[in-house]
C-alpha cells in the first residue's frame, strides 16, 4: 500500500501564563498550559498522528515527560523528529487536518500562521495543512475553560 493514515489527540490543562503555543505560534491568552514541554496541543496531536501512521507508538514514547531534556522544549523539534522518522522509512506527509477544541483563545485569527509554520517544518505546501477550531458548546473541561485539546489526522504517502 502506498498510503498510511494516522490520528492523534492531545490535551493540556490551563494554568498560569499569558499565552499558549498552538502550531508553533505564540497565541496571547490570559492563561498558559500545564505541560512539560511548551504544551503545543496542535503539534503534539500531529506528532501522534504521524507516529500512529508509522506504527511507532506515541509522542510520550519518543519524548517522555520524565526526561528533563524536554522541559520547556519547543514542540517543533518533536515534529521535525517525527517527519524525519517518516522520511527515513520512505514516507512523506501528504496532508494533515487538525482541529483545536476550546472556548478560548480564538484560533481562527492565528490559523494561517499555524499552517505556514507547520508547512515549513514539514517541507510541504501550505495547502496540505488544515487548521480549524471548534468549541464544545460549554460542555466538559474545554467548555468550562479548564483546558484545550486538539485532534489530528494525517495521510502519509510513499516518497
Amino acid at each position: 500500500m502506498n498510503i498510511r493514515i494516522g490520528q492523534g489527540y492531545d490535551v493540556h490543562a490551563f494554568g498560569d501564563g499569558d499565552h499558549v503555543v498552538l502550531g508553533g505560534v505564540r497565541v496571547p491568552h490570559d492563561r498558559g498550559v500545564l505541560a512539560h514541554s511548551d504544551g503545543d496541543v496542535v503539534i503534539h496531536a500531529l506528532c501522534d498522528a504521524i507516529l500512529g501512521a508509522l506504527a511507532l507508538g506515541d509522542i510520550g514514547k519518543h519524548f517522555p515527560p520524565s526526561d528533563p531534556q524536554w522541559k520547556g522544549a519547543d514542540s517543533r523539534a518533536f515534529l521535525r523528529h517525527c517527519d524525519a522518522l517518516a522520511r527515513e522509512r520512505g514516507w512523506r506527509l501528504g496532508n494533515a487536518d487538525v482541529t483545536v477544541v476550546c472556548e478560548r483563545p480564538k484560533v481562527g485569527p492565528h490559523a494561517a500562521a499555524m499552517r505556514e509554520v507547520l508547512a515549513q517544518e514539514l517541507a510541504v505546501e501550505v495547502d496540505a495543512i488544515s487548521i480549524k477550531a471548534t468549541t464544545s458548546e460549554k460542555l466538559g473541561f474545554t467548555g468550562r475553560g479548564e483546558g484545550i485539546a486538539a485532534m489530528a489526522v494525517c495521510l502519509l504517502v510513499k516518497s
